[in-house]
């Protein structure tokens, strides 16, 4: 399966690595690598996310940071799109089951 990036996700991702480079440059890389490290995750193994509310959404929890990572499964276009990326002191986008 490929990965395909909402612009919202995109957005997000770019934040996270923009409001920790401000306070530690070294952390911003090791967090955006860990992100990076679970989306290659979700990849392998589709289907790891926690079923949300909404129908077809899917939240996988990074390990160490705890970023969560909002994600659908397109079986019939062969991927999976990543929805959004927030920080678990955010306002969360889908509620659990």
């Amino acid at each position: 399966m490929k990965l395909r990036f909402t612009p919202r996700a995109v957005e997000s991702i770019a934040a996270i690595a923009d409001y920790i480079r401000l306070h530690n440059p070294a952390a911003a890389q090791r967090v955006r690598a860990a992100i990076y490290a679970s989306l290659q995750d979700i990849v392998l193994f589709p289907n790891v996310g926690r079923p949300q509310r909404t129908k077809g959404v899917r939240k996988f929890v990074t390990p160490r940071y705890s970023y969560l990572i909002y994600y659908t499964v397109d079986d019939a276009a062969n991927e999976i799109v990543i929805l959004s990326v927030r920080h678990p002191a955010q306002e969360r986008e889908h509620d659990d089951a």
